[in-house]
């Protein structure tokens, strides 16, 4: 493509060179490092005068160092006179603080909108909101892109006797989501509700605060059971989960599906070691470090190179973007 630059942040640079690769282009020139007392700097090495300009820069695991280094790349390209600049962030940082949750809490995913606003962004384009309203957080126009069609496409290739299942969705929250999935797949959805009261009186064992299984609304025996959320932070809920739908239940197989694997502490590790678990499917969107992956099995990782690259081809040429 012509009058274009993609630049990568240091978040996820393989995910930015599968892009460009699909493009036919290589990613633009950028020296990002650290001074001494933690300061990001940012040089860019070419031109980007009346460019169109793509900065791929997704959440990560040092998800402020991210944001900062994301705000001040298009500060550069502002200053660098660019035509327009898109962020292009699989996973939105901060999604999950799109609301208060006390009275005194904060709106963060607001918060960071607006920085991105201010940093001179012309246009966003994301993967799956954790909260498809967050879009009205931003004063700029947001593609909120879906990773449905290729979790889709995934489960009517590789999962045998796919017709078969049941998509859960684990709490009542994600039942759009799920039931969205079960009508493209044509299945049936089943709920689990959970009761969130602490449980410290029944069971000196149980982490306070862990969740207790109390219904499932649906059919699952002897049928693979699909549970779908839109990211898997912490193992609790999804092993929970898995043990009900299996050991309860009666499923003969248990698929976690989600668009963003953040994996936060050990949680990839206990998912693997659950037996009710026996497949873990996510996309790319998130960097999983090697430290993470090395020993696990279960888990299968879907490319969003192919969507993200189409999604920027389509913004550069002014054409429709499918949502």
């Amino acid at each position: 493509m012509r009058r274009v630059k993609i630049f990568s942040g240091t978040s996820h640079p393989g995910l930015t060179e599968a892009i460009c690769e699909r493009l036919g282009t290589t990613p633009g020139k950028c020296d990002l490092k650290k001074f001494s007392n933690g300061e990001t700097s940012v040089d860019i090495g070419c031109s980007i005068r009346d460019q169109d300009v793509f900065i791929v820069q997704s959440g990560s695991a040092k998800a402020n160092d991210s944001i900062m280094e994301l705000l001040i790349l298009i500060s550069a390209c502002r200053g660098g006179s660019a035509n327009k600049i898109t962020a292009v962030m699989p996973y939105f940082p901060y999604s999950k603080q799109s609301k208060k949750k006390s009275h005194r809490g904060a709106i963060t995913a607001r918060m960071l909108a607006n920085l991105l606003t201010v940093a001179g962004v012309d246009h966003v384009i994301t993967v799956d909101l954790h909260a498809s309203q967050m879009q009205g957080f931003f004063t700029k126009p947001v593609d909120n892109l879906y990773a449905e069609p290729l979790l889709a496409r995934w489960i009517r290739h590789n999962v045998p006797n796919w017709r078969d299942s049941v998509v859960v969705s684990k709490n009542p929250g994600g039942t759009k989501r799920v039931t969205q999935l079960a009508d493209v797949l044509k299945l049936n959805f089943a709920l689990i509700t959970t009761d969130r009261r602490r449980r410290e009186e029944e069971d000196a064992d149980q982490i306070p605060g862990s969740e207790k299984m109390i219904t499932l609304v649906g059919e699952v025996r002897r049928k693979t059971v699909l549970i779908v959320d839109d990211m898997i932070d912490r193992a609790g809920s999804w092993i929970s989960a898995a043990e009900h739908v299996k050991l309860r239940g009666g499923a003969k197989k248990v698929i976690c599906i989600a668009t963003h694997g953040v994996f936060g502490g050990n949680c990839l590790k206990e998912m693997e070691d659950c037996s009710c678990i026996d497949q873990i499917v996510v996309t790319n969107s998130f960097p999983i470090p090697e430290d993470k992956r090395r020993g696990v099995k279960k888990l299968v990782t879907i490319d969003l190179s192919q969507l993200l690259s189409e999604a920027i081809r389509r913004n550069h040429h002014g054409k429709f973007i499918i949502h």
